[in-house]
């Protein structure tokens, strides 16, 4: 057994995957990203701590070195991924590699390797502190993507930025008449337009062929209603077949999963 770990600006998404790279699901869990206590815990209830880690951070030096520190205490090493420009059938076209968010590259992998042979055109889009929108060819080609704020980051910015407008909660309407409301549905609005925006732009470069769409994330749930009405116009518009989003619950482990069992099967250093 391995275990993986998410480290995200919010969460800490850990699990353990067997030495086949099989994903355990039913032992996944997730932390607060500050209470690393809670990590170290957990490990501590661990019947046996395996010997490796791999994980990918993107919540700053000082969290991934809390990470060593408890699993450092039970022997545990751990080897934190780099994005590159080809993996696991993946080929990236980031002007820099290196620096993809490693959570977007793990999570890519992770979404393209769960898909049956011929692989359809997908946009990811994960709704986490950052909202994230990346899009992948059919052939596997990562062709970029867009980063904005997430919906819980766009209301405390109107409700810390502002003297009188309140950290909204209320549920997204058409035509909003007070401002929790107004603030909730232009929140959504925002997050689903960009979304749209990708998913039409994906489907004008490869020739009017759908993309498949894969949801991921906890913002996803004030993002929903108001995607779903948008995609709903767009095949009312196009006649084509209804784009149904998918909910992916852990595309980073699973990303994860896969780049240790291809390193399993290929120890070498230059392994993916």
């Amino acid at each position: 057994m391995a275990i993986l770990i998410d480290s995200g600006n919010t969460r800490l998404k850990v699990g353990l995957v067997s030495v086949g790279g099989t994903l355990a699901s039913t032992i996944t869990c997730a932390f607060d990203n500050n209470d690393t206590d809670a990590f170290a815990a957990w490990l501590d209830g661990l019947p046996a701590v395996p010997r490796h880690a791999m994980g990918s951070n993107v919540a700053g030096l000082e969290r991934a070195a809390a990470i060593e520190a408890a699993l450092t205490r039970h022997g545990c090493a751990v080897e934190w991924i780099t994005p590159r420009e080809q993996a696991l059938g993946l080929t990236s076209r980031y002007q820099h590699p290196a620096r993809l968010g490693s959570d977007r590259w793990a999570a890519m992998l992770g979404v393209l390797n769960r898909l049956p042979s011929p692989r359809p055109a997908f946009l990811l889009a994960s709704f986490g502190t950052a909202t994230t929108l990346d899009t992948v060819s059919a052939e596997g080609v990562f062709e970029g993507g867009l980063i904005l704020p997430g919906p819980v980051m766009m209301r405390r910015a109107l409700a810390s930025g502002t003297a009188d407008l309140p950290l909204a909660h209320a549920e997204p309407v058409l035509f909003p008449t007070e401002t929790h409301a107004a603030i909730s549905t232009g929140v959504a609005a925002a997050q689903a337009g960009a979304l749209l925006r990708q998913w039409l732009a994906a489907r004008q470069r490869y020739g009017g062929q759908s993309p498949a769409l894969f949801v991921a994330g906890g913002g996803w749930h004030e993002v929903e209603a108001e995607a779903r009405r948008l995609l709903a116009q767009v095949t009312e518009a196009t006649g084509d077949l209804p784009c149904v989003p998918q909910v992916v619950d852990n595309p980073v482990l699973d990303g994860l999963a896969g780049l240790l069992r291809a390193q399993s099967a290929s120890p070498s250093p230059d392994s993916p």
